[in-house]
């Protein structure tokens, strides 16, 4: 696995623990005084989850780099 193959993967599965940690512990979010819908984390979790998976999959069956 390249090295900024390596960072991407390990920041979109930070941020997807991030959104899914925000939805087991019902942390309340504010943004500029109004509250953000934990809906907005379950996006939040599965679209960074679903990159992450998708980006370690594509490097693990891509050939070496010469």
């Amino acid at each position: 696995m390249k090295p900024v193959s390596l960072v991407a993967a390990l920041v979109f599965s930070l941020v997807a623990i991030a959104h899914l940690l925000r939805l087991i512990f019902q942390t309340e979010v504010l943004v500029e005084g109004t509250v953000v819908p934990l809906g907005v984390s379950i996006v939040g979790f599965i679209i960074p989850a679903a990159l992450a998976v998708g980006l370690w999959r594509e490097a693990k069956s891509a050939p070496p780099a010469l």
